[in-house]
């Protein structure tokens, strides 16, 4: 059984990644790439790495997700700006 959850992890994350090559919206890309993060650490707390699957949900999943969002937003708003005079 365990084997069986270890591959269905792995299509997940392999799908996950492939949705976020293909993806045109950058902003749903970049959630796709989370989602690779969040299943690495859920599969890594399976594997018995409590340690590492904290370090992998807090900074690949959710910091890296927020600043790629934040960076994303940030571009554009700027290309909306009025030229200065």
């Amino acid at each position: 059984m365990n084997i069986i959850y270890f591959i269905i992890m792995g299509f997940l994350m392999v799908s996950a990644a492939v949705a976020a090559l293909y993806l045109k919206e950058l902003s749903a890309a970049v959630i796709a790439s989370g989602a690779v993060s969040l299943l690495a650490s859920v599969l890594f707390l399976t594997m018995g790495a409590p340690d590492v699957a904290m370090t992998e949900a807090a900074i690949g999943s959710a910091l890296t997700t927020v600043v790629f969002l934040y960076a994303l937003s940030r571009m554009r708003g700027r290309g909306k700006e009025e030229p200065r005079d």
